[in-house]
């Protein structure tokens, strides 16, 4: 049996490789698609006209309020002590968030004291980094109203088959 810090390296490394095999893999597919593949890479979530969300961006919904509500407010509209990042999506690329995400962010001076923790080595968020960024560009698009979407597709086996990888199950 693996000791508990041989258990926690063997997850950073399996969810950093995750990662960078996501962001390679997104990554390729822009650089050879063309304009309007580009326009959809900056929709990552689908709504269909009835409301019906895509099963990434229900799970999305699902794991910021099971992870990230607690400081960034119920469907990312921010608190007093974390931005809201429905606001921030606006601007901020993929890129930015996951590197946010994965690192942490620190921004101390005389005017701000804010402080992010790093969720890099948490499953529970990594294995659904995409899913979550989905959730929140939907909501920061306007695409996606406050609360719990009223519809959404069925579960992919393609999305069973990653979770269970990258949970280790």
């Amino acid at each position: 049996m693996l000791s508990r810090g041989l258990r926690l390296v063997v997850v950073s490394s399996a969810l950093l490789l995750s990662i960078f095999l996501i962001t390679a893999d997104r990554s390729q597919a822009q650089d050879s698609s063309s304009s309007t593949d580009a326009a959809a890479a900056d929709k990552p979530y689908k709504i269909a006209p009835d409301g019906t969300v895509d099963w990434a961006t229900f799970s999305g919904f699902r794991r910021f309020n099971s992870e990230c509500y607690v400081c960034h407010g119920p469907d990312g509209v921010g608190s007093t002590f974390a931005p809201a990042l429905v606001d921030s999506l606006k601007t901020m690329s993929y890129e930015k968030f996951i590197d946010t995400v994965v690192n942490g962010k620190t921004e101390v001076n005389t005017a701000v004291q804010k402080k992010m923790p790093s969720f890099g080595t948490n499953p529970n968020v990594m294995c659904y980094l995409d899913d979550i960024y989905a959730y929140l560009k939907a909501r920061s698009d306007g695409a996606l109203g406050r609360g719990r979407p009223h519809k959404h597709l069925p579960k992919p086996q393609d999305a069973a088959e990653a979770e269970a990888a990258c949970m280790g199950s």
